[in-house]
């Protein structure tokens, strides 16, 4: 069985249970438990007491909503890095959409030159996804993200340009505060996959301004 970062497991000869804290290598897992300490133990050794949708399952259960165009939000695409709500050296990615678009998100991850296909899913507007965990302490080692997002909308609203996101997450991004993500309920980091339309705008002001100069 595949095994992810807080999956809630039971020992199979013991009676212990807790939250996968660290996958140590492709046998072996970290299970922290009650008492907050970390056991290794093998992955044929514990078994899933309960867990979420597979990431990887690109089907998703909740349908489009169809939004009038005037309530249709355009805008609002972000990475959010959350830690664990049971324990805090796990960090959970997840593709927050405060948008009314339908995305259609592809991940795969980048490490010494060898590629991992890590999730996929249609993400509903007004709902996130999470798409990756990791040690939070690892960061330095943390692989590098290829996300590539689609829009799409049966309303008659002018689909966007395709995003790809194609960078290594370091320390100095989450040298900021953090904030309340709305949509987890929880507060994060945040980091902005859309560029907003103002400040394309500025933007286009401060050329033409140049230009009179």
């Amino acid at each position: 069985m595949q095994f992810n970062l807080g999956d809630f497991v039971r020992f199979v000869d013991e009676n212990i249970e807790g939250y996968i804290t660290r996958i140590i290598d492709k046998d072996t897992i970290g299970v922290t438990d009650a008492n907050d300490f970390e056991i290794p133990v093998l992955a044929t050794k514990v078994t899933l007491v309960h867990g979420d949708i597979p990431d990887n399952d690109i089907v998703s259960n909740k349908p489009a909503i169809v939004v009038p165009e005037k309530e249709f939000i355009k805008e609002g695409i972000y990475l959010g890095l959350v830690t664990d709500q049971h324990s805090s050296s796990v960090a959970h990615f997840h593709l927050v959409n405060e948008s009314s678009f339908q995305l259609l998100l592809s991940l795969s991850t980048e490490k010494d030159g060898k590629f991992k296909g890590e999730s996929a899913a249609i993400i509903p507007g007004n709902s996130t996804k999470k798409i990756y965990s990791a040690q939070l302490g690892d960061i330095q080692v943390w692989p590098k993200f290829r996300l590539e997002l689609l829009f799409h909308t049966t309303a008659d609203v002018e689909p966007k340009e395709a995003i790809l996101f194609n960078e290594k997450i370091k320390g100095k991004d989450l040298s900021v505060a953090k904030e309340e993500i709305a949509l987890l309920k929880q507060k994060g980091w945040k980091i902005r996959l859309d560029v907003p339309a103002a400040a394309t705008t500025i933007d286009a002001e401060k050329l033409k301004a140049s230009f009179f100069k």
